[in-house]
């Protein structure tokens, strides 16, 4: 199992820092999530050779490893000419991937809730375009659904990486987004059981159940505004079920990517971090034990 930092929280340092920081905090994985000086949000890498041999050798002199690459772009539509943008952006990715010795990359459906039919469409088109190239170069792909997206459901998603049928397209769980996942239950173990072994990336953050108190847990004025709104909270800090996560990776011997993916606290980054490092690694059994 490979237990990874998204340095969300550390998008300020330069890049070698972030690798530094990473390898001080104690993880030995990144999962290399979006950077302006990198692979920014919806626009084109913005990276060359000189700088892919620094991360790699900024990585190897750390002793930290780059779990996968997360890309996000506008795939799924459901402006065409955004979309044919997204999958030139996204082959560019898969080379820096590559060049990087990463064979895993993860995202998200993206598109729109407002617009399900078309953005499927429009994300369709787009892996009919990029299934090649992620075959070609030998890259795998972890999906997830989130919300606003098309997709924001558990069973959504799996529907989805099913209909694509290719056994290196796989699932992303992020527990942040349970309460979207099942419509507010928050009921783990079916999602879970449903997974399978499609479950190959476990994104752990708290979050509070949006749905719960007849919808006025969050308030948000003026009336009808539609807002998506959830937190990324340090496990315990709100109300996901962990004890029933932990429980079933462990039944379901998952030995997959395990991230920390709390962006709540950039005032106390590093204490956030090294919390949930311990927090992650208690629940899934992998504390060294002292003593007796």
């Amino acid at each position: 199992m490979k237990l990874a930092l998204d340095p969300t929280m550390y998008a300020h340092l330069s890049l070698k820092q972030m690798v530094d920081k990473t390898a001080e905090l104690g993880y030995e994985y990144i999962e290399l999530s979006p950077r302006e000086d990198f692979c920014p949000f919806y626009k084109y890498p913005k990276v060359d050779k000189e700088q892919i041999k620094n991360l790699k050798r900024w990585c190897r002199d750390a002793g930290v490893k780059i779990s996968s690459l997360l890309p996000l772009y506008y795939w799924a539509g459901p402006d065409e000419e955004r979309r044919q943008s997204a999958v030139r952006n996204w082959k560019r990715a898969i080379e820096v991937a590559v060049n990087l010795d990463v064979d895993l990359m993860n995202s998200e459906f993206n598109g729109s809730k407002f617009n399900e039919v078309v953005c499927e469409e429009k994300f369709i088109k787009s892996l009919d375009e990029l299934i090649p190239f992620f075959e070609k170069e030998g890259v795998k792909l972890n999906l997830q659904a989130h919300p606003f997206d098309f997709i924001e459901t558990h069973n959504g998603a799996m529907d989805m990486i099913r209909a694509l049928d290719r056994s290196w397209i796989n699932l992303v769980y992020s527990t942040a987004h349970t309460f979207f996942y099942d419509d507010g239950k928050g009921d783990i173990a079916p999602m879970f059981d449903s997974a399978g072994d499609r479950l190959q990336q476990v994104l752990f953050a708290d979050t509070f159940n949006h749905k719960a108190s007849n919808g006025l847990r969050y308030i948000v004025n003026p009336p009808g505004v539609e807002a998506t709104v959830h937190q990324h909270l340090n496990i315990g800090e709100a109300e996901v079920d962990f004890d029933t996560i932990f429980r079933k990776l462990k039944e379901m011997k998952f030995d997959g990517i395990a991230t920390n993916s709390v962006f709540a606290w950039i005032d106390k980054a590093d204490w956030s971090s090294k919390l949930m490092l311990r927090k992650m690694k208690d629940g899934l059994g992998l504390l060294e034990k002292v003593g007796d």
